[in-house]
């Protein structure tokens, strides 16, 4: 079974990149994040056309997620317990964004998550996002049980110092904070572990890449598309890479797909 995960950075925009993608690597399921669309603006009958099952969760031009499936969708859920919204400027009422899906496909429970950027350290979408990844702790909590189980996406936290390319230039921001990385580490108290990517080039799996800059032919990366498991999870994985292929050429996303690859009783 091949599970993959990516943030598409608009499923509109990056629609032939998607299916040729789809076409070639061949998963069995994909988390999406970052859709930018509505859930009735998917592209369904594309996807559709590919053999994908599709449950999405989306409410306009920000964020949105989706899980794609060739071995059935079920038990779908939209957003996490008690998840916490953002008051964003200019608003009267904070909103809760659509940023989180689980489903059931082929006896594996997956979620996809796109976790708040956070901004600033100082800024208010900071506090939100450690609250937000509060909520994700507790979801996967309540839903770990028997199955396999998977939070694949875009956390927007490097794990560590060596997963972006150059600490120095991170002083004082977020991605690399403290707090974040002890989000993560809390996630393993529930029993989650992270399923660690082989790069294909260079020495560390990258999964994200300004368009400025060249930071993409500089290789001036951060990994912080992620993948977390359990133990039946894990165990099951023969293989997980990072497809730095799918982040070259013009009219990509900025983030690189995490594939995983398990061998399922």
């Amino acid at each position: 079974m091949r599970i993959a995960s990516w943030n598409v950075n608009s499923v509109g925009a990056r629609l032939p990149k998607l299916v040729d993608w789809l076409g070639t690597a061949e998963p069995d399921v994909l988390c999406l994040q970052e859709l930018k669309c509505a859930e009735d603006a998917f592209p369904y009958d594309e996807i559709g056309a590919l053999g994908y099952e599709v449950a999405a969760h989306g409410t306009g031009r920000w964020n949105g997620v989706a899980v794609l499936s060739k071995v059935g969708i079920e038990d779908v859920r939209r957003g996490l317990l008690d998840e916490p919204g953002f008051l964003a400027d200019g608003a009267m009422f904070e909103a809760v964004e659509p940023r989180a899906i689980g489903a059931t496909c082929g006896g594996v429970r997956v979620w996809s998550v796109y976790v708040p950027n956070g901004r600033d350290i100082t800024h208010a979408h900071y506090a939100y996002k450690l609250r937000w990844l509060d909520a994700l702790r507790a979801t996967a909590a309540e839903e770990l049980a028997e199955l396999p189980f998977a939070v694949l996406g875009d956390f927007n936290i490097a794990p560590t110092d060596a997963d972006v390319w150059d600490i120095a230039e991170f002083a004082g921001c977020t991605h690399v904070t403290e707090e974040e990385r002890k989000a993560l580490t809390a996630l393993g108290e529930i029993g989650l572990a992270e399923v660690l990517p082989r790069a294909l080039k260079y020495d560390v799996p990258f999964t994200y890449w300004d368009y400025r800059a060249l930071r993409f032919p500089n290789n001036q990366g951060m990994r912080i598309d992620l993948a977390y498991g359990n133990e039946r999870f894990t165990a099951a994985v023969t293989d997980a890479y990072v497809d730095r292929n799918a982040r070259k050429g013009k009219g990509t996303s900025d983030h690189a797909p995490v594939v995983v690859d398990l061998d399922l009783p």
